[in-house]
């Protein structure tokens, strides 16, 4: 079987419009995403397989992973701006006969965390994200234990089975040194360039949040001066309380009513 270990050419030094080779490297979550599959492949006798999406420069990342152990890159040749959707799906297209696909929880320039999840949908492939403690397991037939991070500092227990996306803190391993003989090699390794069939996606357009307008009555007054009054009038506060006590159907009546008057709700 083949492992794949997804990778994220970035620039460490924060600057993420500047792509400077002096600065460029893969995230501490992709670090450990990658030392988890080579200790998995090497009690299974698996396949590591290092895949990036980016231009030329994104090789250098590539040939560090194969220094450390892995056996074969790919580098898709595709724009970086891409929305996040068009990435998984140009990876999709790569990795598809692969048993695992690991991934770092997000990476440090837009932090989203998203291409994971995006792979997954792709492949309809079992999801564990946001992993923070990994058990490898001694043979293939042994599930791999994993613990999740859930919101309220709660914890989740997962057996992960079969094909999966995986993707996996930065404080959960430290990647191995890559030695000398691994470096000279990666240097000679052949690098697989793929063009994938781009899926044309739509993404809506950004906006700044503003909240719907409100139905106001009008003003009422004799003449403009006493309706210009009321409408600019802040002398008393017009909040009220009032507490009711109804069953569940007729409270529902009667907050949709009192939005109604207020002019929150058409």
């Amino acid at each position: 079987m083949t492992i794949a270990v997804c990778l994220k050419w970035i620039n460490a030094s924060g600057q993420t419009d500047i792509d400077d080779d002096r600065f460029m490297g893969f995230s501490y979550a992709d670090q450990a995403a990658l030392e988890y599959a080579l200790r998995i492949a090497e009690n299974t006798n698996d396949e590591v397989i290092v895949v990036t999406a980016g231009p030329v420069g994104a090789e250098a990342v590539l040939r560090d992973a194969i220094a450390r152990g892995a056996q074969r890159a790919v580098r898709i040749d595709i724009d970086r701006s891409h929305d996040s959707a068009v990435i998984a799906q140009a990876i999709a297209q790569v990795v598809a006969h692969c048993s695992l696909i690991w991934c770092g929880d997000y990476s440090s320039d837009r932090g989203s965390g998203s291409v994971p999840a995006f792979i997954a949908a792709e492949l309809s492939f079992a999801q564990a994200l946001g992993l923070v403690e990994i058990q490898v397991p001694a043979d293939s037939l042994h599930p791999i234990r994993a613990l999740r991070r859930l919101d309220g500092g709660r914890r989740e227990q997962l057996e992960i089975r079969g094909q999966a996306v995986i993707s996996v803190e930065g404080s959960t391993a430290r990647l191995r040194r890559a030695s000398l003989k691994g470096s000279m090699a990666a240097n000679k390794q052949a690098i697989d360039i793929v063009t994938v069939n781009q899926v044309a996606t739509e993404t809506p357009p950004t906006r700044a949040y503003r909240p719907r307008a409100r139905a106001v009555a009008a003003p009422v007054g004799n003449s403009a001066l006493d309706r210009v009054r009321q409408i600019t009038d802040t002398s008393s506060s017009k909040g009220h309380g009032e507490t009711v006590h109804l069953e569940p159907r007729e409270a529902a009546e009667l907050i949709v009513s009192k939005l109604r008057e207020w002019g929150y709700q058409s």
